[in-house]
């Protein structure tokens, strides 16, 4: 059993089990009925995608791979990880670190690039935790 960190609108690993979206919107121009038969998500949870203003942090530094865009993206790090360290959001991570070990499960948003998205750290999170994590 484990989660795979996956990005949305891929197709689906044969093992992911249920697919749960970590963004802020759902994605654009897709009937709620195709999201999941769509590969997007079955379950839409924006509690663990970060907030607006660090996504602008973001997205500035996925444009800009300077020394500028790294702090951009050191900045963004250690705002979405204050973000989770909210009760709320880090007893969302302790139960999903928990359920990987007896249920297979995915979370997902729909950035191209994961070192530059905030899944990657949501990983880190769920590792530090200890989750299972599949490939």
């Amino acid at each position: 059993m484990t989660v795979r960190i996956v990005r949305l609108g891929t197709p689906r690993h044969p093992h992911e089990g249920t697919r749960i979206g970590t963004v802020r919107r759902p994605p654009r121009g897709v009937p709620k009925s195709a999201f999941a038969s769509g590969d997007w998500y079955d379950v839409w949870y924006p509690n663990l995608s970060p907030t607006p203003e660090l996504v602008k942090r973001a997205l500035a530094s996925q444009a800009d791979l300077s020394a500028t865009g790294e702090k951009e993206w050191a900045a963004f790090t250690r705002g979405y990880r204050a973000e989770m360290k909210q009760p709320q959001n880090a007893r969302t991570i302790e139960l999903l670190a928990a359920l990987s070990q007896h249920a297979d499960f995915s979370l997902g948003c729909y950035c191209e690039n994961e070192a530059r998205c905030h899944r990657s750290i949501l990983r880190e999170l769920l590792k530090d935790a200890g989750a299972r994590l599949g490939e």
